[in-house]
């Protein structure tokens, strides 16, 4: 039996599917000062674990969707999910940290396929209002992953040591594989879109000179770059400069996720009944009111951390409405090549949010401002105006999206 759409089963496979990389980093952080004290290594080269994930995710996602465009999304969701599960078990076993960063690197590769893939399934299945909600239903599932992976990382690390969170990972890989290769029914439209590289060059070049990708795909590198910006930073802030306990930020953070998880909802509920502009403008709007609250509540002084958690959650939730709409307004025009579309979309979300994350630390670190909190409020509130600015500046091309639906 099959898993069709409009059915529960299948939007929980592709939730579980994109979330499979915050899995792979989130499950494994309360483990990284033991793994570091057991391979004989120092805190700086156990942080190599985790950037050269994500540098190998967000290099490999261009060459997923282009690739499953011209033979299917179900070959390479295998052949991404063999690679996840092989790297994750050669994690496991590592005895050197050279080993197990160089492991890390080849997870990611297997990693960065299905969250490519699922978002191009459901663009394939579905269209419009409903591929908006689709999306969004998945931004739930892999919403709930940064909530609950640490504290079950946590769970495994002291009760059977850091390998196991390597071991249960490689084991969730192996039932996706599975459930792929069992029960999902290959979605590719006969495009015979090109794979040669000169081909793929061509597709790329084409959404690139696509206004209504443009905007679309500047909405969700806005949207998730508030993310990153607060990942980058916030441990920093809420624990240096206001004192909280790794437990208290760990609240503060699952409150911020529990924000974006209502976004989603929300933003699923209003593209349903008015379409996939509005559930943007939900969103937009609640980032840039919840950016610059964040600001003014920070130059201010007033109520500490618990203003800027609470302002930083309804960011969140702004991100959480938006963000999937926004996904969904980038591969709508596009139904032959989605998976290059989903690709694209994936690296320019990667790239943007890194260097903003990485812009965003180094004023931290630099002490441009008294305050060490307004770097972040600064961040919150810019990305919030410039993605209302695009927004309202690409009305145009929305007008057609939406007469389109």
């Amino acid at each position: 039996m099959t898993f069709r759409p409009d059915t529960i089963a299948l939007t929980a496979l592709l939730g579980l599917l994109t979330a499979l990389g915050p899995l792979s980093t989130d499950m494994y952080l309360p483990s990284l000062p033991s793994l570091t004290t057991e391979l004989g290594s120092t805190p700086t080269e156990g942080q190599l674990t985790l950037s050269a994930f994500l540098i190998g995710f967000a290099s490999t996602q261009i060459f997923y969707g282009p690739l499953s465009d011209r033979y299917g999304r179900r070959p390479a969701l295998l052949v991404g999910l063999s690679i996840f599960v092989l790297a994750t078990v050669l994690c496991a076993i590592a005895q050197s940290m050279p080993l197990l960063i160089a492991a890390r690197f080849a997870q990611a590769l297997g990693a960065s396929g299905p969250i490519v893939l699922a978002r191009a399934i459901a663009r394939d299945l579905y269209s419009g209002r409903r591929a908006g909600q689709e999306l969004a239903m998945m931004a739930s599932i892999m919403g709930i992953v940064p909530t609950v992976a640490p504290a079950i990382g946590g769970v495994l690390e002291i009760t059977f040591g850091w390998r196991s969170t390597f071991i249960v990972a490689a084991a969730i890989g192996l039932i996706l594989f599975a459930a792929v290769a069992l029960r999902l029914p290959e979605t590719r439209p006969d495009s015979g879109a090109p794979s040669t590289p000169l081909g793929m060059i061509r597709i790329f070049g084409r959404l690139i000179r696509d206004a209504r990708f443009l905007v679309y795909v500047s909405l969700v590198c806005l949207s998730y770059g508030c993310i990153f910006v607060f990942i980058s930073v916030s441990s920093f802030i809420l624990q240096g400069l206001y004192g909280l306990s790794p437990i208290g930020f760990g609240v503060s953070f699952g409150l911020c996720s529990l924000g974006y998880i209502g976004g989603t909802i929300a933003g699923r509920h209003v593209t349903g009944r008015f379409g996939i502009d509005a559930g943007i403008a939900v969103g937009i709007t609640l980032m840039a009111l919840g950016g610059v609250a964040t600001l003014a509540v920070v130059i201010a002084d007033v109520g500490g951390v618990y203003s800027v958690v609470g302002m930083s959650t309804v960011v969140f939730a702004g991100v959480g409405a938006a963000l999937a709409q926004s996904m969904a307004g980038a591969l709508m025009p596009f139904p032959g090549n989605a998976g290059a579309a989903s690709s694209l979309m994936g690296v320019c979300q990667m790239t943007f949010s890194a260097l903003a994350g990485v812009l965003v630390a180094g004023i931290l670190d630099a002490g441009l401002f008294a305050n060490q909190a307004m770097p972040l409020a600064v961040a919150l509130a810019a990305l919030g105006l410039a993605a209302a600015a695009v927004y309202l500046g690409g009305w145009k091309v929305r007008a057609a999206a939406r007469a389109g639906e």
